[in-house]
């Protein structure tokens, strides 16, 4: 038996099951004592989902290939919910993407797991790489999310645009680079995007050298390394940078920072500390963080101040 012998089998067996334990009643069909079949019969299911009786019967015995639209009509007629929708199609050798969540209800049930991490700095992002959620340990160690421009709340913005990590980062060419080329593998899938748009304009208008970037065409997928930070106070950091992507929102993923050595754990936790005593006692966020040009009365980088 071949693996398509094996799944059509599998797939017949799947929708019976759930012919079977779909009570009539559900669908307003009457109880009727001459009803010997549990839950319901082929020619219910056949009617239901507009195909013949015959065939129908033959998808049950896994001796037919259903297309989309037929598993489609079926996952109505019987009441599968999503998941059970997603593997009828999956048996029947269909694609069938996840449904997505909304990244502010991903970020509403991710956000505890974020803060647990109170010595490493972590954000959550979605396909665009907008910025949704993120820890008080970032916040002090990097840019806080919360003072910037809405549209350029993103990572791609940060990595190749924002002053204050350009001045920290050690390698923060490469890395903009290497970001870049992650996030065009996820861009390209939909050139049309409407966000995809405006952040590379963002980009564009604050970074001459993306041009340059963004036409070499360069992708990659994420592949850990380790960021070195040039921090005012507490002097040179390293950090592991990881990817987590959750198993039940996919379009998102968890940047998460780890402290390469116990000195630099020691150091990450001073810094969020500072960061996040209370106001009377909280020193200048110069000793947590880098200043922004517009905090010390520098000019604010093109196009930074008018958006």
């Amino acid at each position: 038996m071949t693996n398509d012998d094996a799944r059509r089998r599998e797939l017949g067996a799947f929708l019976r099951a759930h012919r079977e334990r779909l009570s009539p009643q559900r669908l307003g069909l009457p109880a009727t004592p001459r009803r010997r079949t549990p839950g319901l019969r082929r020619e219910e299911v056949a009617a239901r989902a507009g195909l013949g009786l015959a065939w129908y019967s033959w998808l049950e015995q896994g001796r037919v290939t259903a297309s989309r639209q037929v598993i489609e009509s079926l996952a109505r007629a019987l009441l599968l919910d999503d998941d059970a929708r997603r593997h009828a199609l999956s048996l029947a050798g269909l694609y069938a993407p996840p449904a997505e969540e909304r990244p502010e209800d991903v970020a509403g049930r991710l956000r505890p797991i974020l803060d647990a991490w109170t010595t490493s700095p972590a954000l959550l992002v979605d396909s665009r790489f907008d910025i949704v959620a993120w820890n008080r340990a970032y916040a002090a160690l990097w840019t806080d999310p919360d003072t910037l421009d809405p549209r350029r709340r993103n990572l791609m913005w940060l990595a190749v645009a924002d002053p204050l990590l350009k001045s920290v980062l050690a390698d923060w060419e490469d890395i903009g680079k290497d970001l870049l080329a992650q996030f065009r593998a996820q861009a390209d899938h939909d050139p049309e995007d409407v966000r995809v748009q405006e952040i590379l304009g963002i980009l564009e208008s604050d970074t001459p050298e993306l041009r340059h970037w963004w036409n070499c065409r360069s992708v990659r997928e994420f592949n850990a390394r380790t960021v070195t930070v040039r921090h005012p106070i507490a002097g040179s950091l390293r950090l592991v940078l990881s990817a987590l992507r959750p198993v039940d929102a996919t379009q998102c993923m968890i940047m998460l920072y780890t402290p390469a050595t116990a000195s630099d754990h020691a150091l990450v936790a001073e810094i969020a500390v500072a960061a996040a005593g209370p106001a009377s006692a909280r020193p200048d966020r110069a000793t947590a963080r880098p200043r922004r040009p517009a905090e010390i009365g520098e000019p604010s980088p093109a196009g930074l101040a008018s958006r």
